[in-house]
C-alpha cells in the first residue's frame, strides 16, 4: 500500500501544474492624471480666498490645519488673511497659533524674523499682537 501511495505522489509531482497556478484576469488601467500640480501662487490664492470667506472659528481652524499640513510655509498674504479671519471670529489664541505655526514651519530664525517684519503693519493694526515675536 505504501508503494501505491508513493507512486501516486510521484505521478502527481510529475504532472504539469497548470491547474494549480493562480489565474490572473486582465485589468483595465485608467491613467491617473486627473489632478494637476498646484503652484505656490495658486495655493496662496486658494487659502487667501478661503480665509476671507471663513465664517466661524471651526472653519478658520480647519483651514489652518489644512494649510499648515502642506510641505511649505504659507505666504505672508495667506498669514495676513488667516490672522484677519481669526480677528473676525474674535479668537486671539488662534492668531497667536498662526504665528507659532509659522515659527515652526520656517527653517531658521532669520526667516521667521523676515515674516515678522513683513507682517508688522498687520500686528500694529491688530494691537495686542505686538507681544508676539
Amino acid at each position: 500500500m505504501h508503494a501505491r501511495v508513493a507512486a501516486t505522489v510521484l505521478r502527481a509531482a510529475a504532472r504539469p501544474a497548470i491547474l494549480s497556478r493562480a489565474r490572473v484576469a486582465p485589468m483595465f488601467i485608467r491613467p491617473a492624471s486627473g489632478h494637476a500640480q498646484e503652484t505656490f501662487e495658486q495655493f496662496s490664492d486658494r487659502y487667501v480666498k478661503f480665509f476671507q470667506s471663513a465664517e466661524d472659528l471651526f472653519e478658520v481652524q480647519r483651514g489652518l490645519n489644512n494649510c499648515f499640513a502642506h510641505d511649505l510655509v504659507p505666504s505672508p498674504e495667506v498669514i495676513t488673511a488667516a490672522v484677519q479671519a481669526a480677528r473676525r471670529v474674535n479668537c486671539y489664541a488662534t492668531a497667536v497659533r498662526i504665528f507659532e505655526g509659522v515659527k515652526e514651519k520656517v527653517e531658521n530664525k532669520q526667516q521667521y524674523q523676515a515674516y515678522v517684519d513683513e507682517l508688522k503693519p498687520l500686528r500694529e493694526e491688530l494691537g495686542k499682537l505686538e507681544l508676539i515675536l
